[in-house]
């Protein structure tokens, strides 16, 4: 499920990207962030406490917002914006489940 969803739209161009390795789709315009959001329920897991992470500050302060490409390339998804076939990964070797699913058990 979705962490965020649309509400309104003014009709931009479809961009087309993986996540997890899974085909998607968000908007011209819109940030890393928000196209993983809008396909999936986190940006990534905590490095910490292997908790789901989904920004916070989303301004580039805070550095919650850090996020990997499949070629292991570090973004900062609050401020990049998405491009045609980026390749995007949320999840780490603890995850199961589609874009941005999968709780890991305890």
């Amino acid at each position: 499920m979705a962490l965020l969803q649309r509400v309104a739209e003014q009709g931009r161009r479809v961009v087309r990207f993986t996540l997890d390795g899974i085909p998607v789709e968000a908007l011209e315009g819109d940030t890393v962030l928000t196209a993983m959001l809008t396909n999936g329920d986190r940006l990534r897991r905590s490095e910490f406490a292997d908790t789901p992470r989904a920004g916070f500050c989303l301004m580039g302060a805070c550095q919650d917002c850090w996020v990997r490409t499949e070629e292991g390339e570090r973004l900062r998804s609050c401020g990049t914006f998405i491009e045609d076939g980026m390749r995007l990964v949320s999840r780490g070797e603890w995850d199961q489940g589609g874009p941005g699913q999968g709780e890991a058990e305890s």
